[in-house]
């Protein structure tokens, strides 16, 4: 067996690792000695996350553990629309917020996206009758973030999965990921037998807005007061998606993962996705494996460098969200390679991923969450669901199956 089909095998096998009666828990509970740990929990975003890239395996045993997921996370939803962060698997006690009660924005929007397309690919219309008025609650409460009605979400400091991460107001990442539920969310009330076409046409409208307004170029004005283009003109010709917008200035850094998915889940065309990647193969962004997720990484003394950075010695120079390596965008590099019809390079960087997750901290084959953003050593938790969901995916995509 060479290495890639070997990591298809330990990919699946970590997954039913993370199988609890209350879904998938973030790491496996049984290597997570850590009493204070809040990796030993069903997080909205995670569990969803890895309930979409295991669909395609048509593995009962893994859906129906994504299936309980959803079900324990939208149980739990609170009056006005909001889900929690994270349930523990051993109390069933929910919070609202990850660390030091940040907010948190993205985990529902992956949970539109994983009940929409579980639903599609099941056909399970029982859960969604059930679930379906829960899910619009979830659409309702995410569009009151768009505070001044501008199509665009506006979004706290550090409240998606960049958490302790200096990223507000219009942030890519969640940008992406807003356009993209639209249209599953539309794709789910079609199914139900509702009307659809006011969420294809904001979806519309989102795709516009990112297009516009995080791809400066030279020859335009933008028309949004967001753009403020005055100010993004010095940024030339751009070669990728920049990292956020506020009333205040832009970050011109990569966010690599949202520039990723902004191309696999139809924000960005075929030109701009192969401009990206001209651009991240010149900067050697999965060197030594995939996939660094910020470039460059942010130093001392730069206008972004904040000191809770330092909070658990998380986020130094390439660690952790700071230009580290995660594998599960590593599987979505793959992905990206595929779409962009790079089989070969796709296939060279999915080695490469089997490579990272063979390594491991005490043993093989780990699939730890993140690797140091130089030495590509494994750091993290142990045995992370999404890293191994998402060389699921990637695996099954080299392979010619479908994947979300």
């Amino acid at each position: 067996m060479n290495i890639i089909d070997q990591a298809y095998e330990r990919a699946l096998e970590t997954l039913r690792m993370n199988i609890t009666p209350r879904g998938f828990s973030a790491c496996s509970p049984k290597h997570d000695d850590d009493p204070n740990s809040n990796y030993r929990s069903v997080w909205t975003r995670d569990s969803s996350i890895t309930l979409l890239w295991v669909l395609s395996t048509g593995d009962t045993e893994l859906m129906e553990c994504g299936k309980r997921s959803l079900e324990t996370i939208l149980s739990l939803q609170s009056q006005d629309g909001h889900l929690p962060s994270y349930i523990s698997t051993d109390t069933g006690k929910p919070r609202f917020g990850g660390i030091g009660n940040i907010a948190d924005i993205d985990g529902p929007m992956w949970l539109v996206r994983a009940a929409s397309h579980y639903v599609k690919t099941t056909g399970d219309m029982e859960f969604a009758r059930k679930y379906f008025s829960r899910i619009h609650k979830v659409m309702k409460w995410l569009r009151s973030h768009d505070s001044n009605n501008c199509g665009l979400l506006e979004i706290p400091e550090s409240a998606d999965w960049t958490d302790l991460f200096p990223r507000s107001y219009n942030v890519l990442y969640d940008e992406v990921l807003w356009y993209r539920i639209n249209l599953d969310f539309a794709s789910l009330r079609e199914i139900v037998g509702r009307p659809a076409k006011r969420y294809v046409r904001r979806s519309d409208l989102i795709r516009e807005k990112i297009n516009t307004q995080f791809w400066p170029t030279p020859e335009k004005i933008q028309k949004s007061m967001e753009s403020f283009a005055s100010t993004q003109f010095s940024l030339g010709r751009t070669r990728y998606l920049i990292a956020q917008i506020t009333p205040f200035g832009f970050s011109w850094r990569c966010d690599v993962f949202a520039n990723i998915i902004a191309y696999l889940y139809g924000a960005i065309d075929d030109a701009r996705a192969e401009r990206i990647w001209r651009f991240l193969c010149q900067i050697s962004i999965d060197d030594p494996y995939p996939i660094r997720v910020l470039y460059p990484a942010i130093h001392p003394g730069e206008a972004d460098w904040r000191d809770y950075f330092l909070v658990n010695l998380m986020n130094l120079p390439h660690h952790y969200h700071n230009a580290g390596i995660w594998p599960f965008v590593g599987g979505l590099w793959v992905r990206f390679l595929m779409q962009l019809g790079q089989k070969q390079n796709a296939e060279e960087a999915l080695e490469k991923l089997a490579r990272l997750c063979q390594l491991g901290i005490l043993d093989e084959w780990e699939f730890n969450e993140w690797a140091h953003g130089r030495t590509g050593k494994p750091m993290g938790k142990a045995y992370q669901a999404w890293s191994a969901a998402s060389f699921v995916a990637a695996y099954l995509c080299v392979q010619g199956q479908t994947n979300t």
